[in-house]
């Protein structure tokens, strides 16, 4: 079947598919996964869906996440088996904890457990609608697996992986000193092969090594995997320069920037009362979240008003509630410390799994500096 065929597949897939990827911002290549739905082989060479994740051990997790984790949920609903890539070797390669392994060991430990905490601890195994937690170190001892970095590396100019570098947070000039990373999006890209993907899952700052792996497979006759891509957050404080680079997303790395999803209840007020806002500006943080977040997770949005200022009212639908703060009828503080309690409600079950868990929060802190 040609890249751009598509089988005729029924309404019962159809709906699968609508569901799978009804979070996704882009899909590319939907039709490896209309193909397996019609009978077709997967690239593990059974009909069941694989989907995976690649996320670096570095720091503490921010509200990014929580719009991943519902695709993971969909796809889990679906019947399709997820990896979560807890990316070792990958964050070494991109300095992060100053190469200091026993660190993003420790960052690995805390990204599986903020998943099962946000996925409310699901099914874990390799069968269908389960959850596998694998680290790039483990797939790494495999021959083959170094066999494919070489075979995604060759016939690759420089200036082909340099417009990928952006998927590690640098511009294309910052690693001509270093030649590991050069080497990063052959490794996403061999994970990918390794574990006989069929769906590759990442925000929409991942967007060019899934088109670099695509392109590895139409060189190298692979399968390509069905590619989707999910919103981004904007940073606290607002867009920043250009707005393909994703320099404004939101980033554990700049904390008083992000919300971090184990921010208690007035953190995030605070954070939120400084978040950038301006009356009949549609793009905004507090509206992202509210479409992408409270939204999806709660079904509205409820703003409570000091009473001499207003009453109490609910908003259903995001746009209306976007709209509702452009034309004045909602104060924009108001507005902010709504999305910011209906914040503090979404997150709330993350600081539950964690209560007994207090050794590995102690540790995170003390590697990041953030508690």
């Amino acid at each position: 079947m040609s890249e751009g065929a598509s089988p005729e597949i029924d309404s019962k897939s159809r709906k699968r598919i609508g569901h799978m990827f009804s979070g996704c911002q882009e899909v590319v290549g939907i039709n490896h996964v209309e193909s397996v739905l019609s009978g077709g082989p997967s690239h593990s060479g059974d009909q069941e869906l694989v989907a995976y994740v690649g996320l670096e051990p570095s720091g503490k997790a921010h509200l990014g996440w929580v719009i991943l984790a519902d695709t993971i949920s969909n796809l889990i609903d679906e019947g399709v088996n997820v990896i979560i890539l807890l990316a070792d070797w990958h964050a070494w390669v991109n300095d992060k904890f100053d190469r200091d392994m026993e660190k993003i060991s420790i960052a690995a430990e805390y990204m599986s457990e903020m998943f099962r905490a946000i996925l409310v601890n699901p099914k874990e195994g390799n069968g269908p609608g389960e959850v596998r937690f694998v680290r790039a170190s483990e797939i790494m001892d495999s021959g083959k697996y170094w066999e494919r970095v070489l075979r995604c590396s060759k016939n690759m100019s420089l200036s082909r992986v340099r417009r990928t570098f952006s998927i590690m947070g640098r511009d294309e000039d910052s690693s001509d000193h270093d030649l590991a990373a050069f080497y990063y999006p052959a490794l996403q890209a061999a994970d990918i092969f390794e574990l006989g993907i069929d769906i590759a899952l990442g925000g929409m700052d991942q967007r060019k090594a899934h088109m670099y792996m695509r392109e590895v497979a139409e060189k190298n006759h692979w399968i390509k995997p069905t590619c989707i891509h999910t919103p981004m957050l904007s940073g606290l404080k607002g867009p920043g320069g250009r707005m393909d680079s994703f320099d404004h997303k939101m980033s554990k790395s700049d904390p008083g920037n992000a919300i971090l999803l184990d921010d208690d209840r007035e953190t995030i007020r605070v954070k939120m009362r400084k978040a950038f806002l301006e009356v009949g500006n549609q793009h905004s943080p507090v509206f992202e979240i509210s479409r992408h977040v409270i939204i999806p997770k709660l079904g509205k949005i409820t703003v409570t008003p000091d009473p001499k200022y207003g009453e109490t009212s609910e908003w259903y639908d995001a746009q209306t509630f976007i709209d509702a703060v452009s034309d004045g009828t909602i104060h924009p503080l108001d507005a902010k410390m709504a999305v910011a309690d209906c914040l503090s409600v979404v997150l709330s079950p993350i600081s539950g799994h964690f209560s007994n868990k207090t050794e590995l929060i102690e540790s995170i802190n003390s590697i990041t500096g953030v508690n």
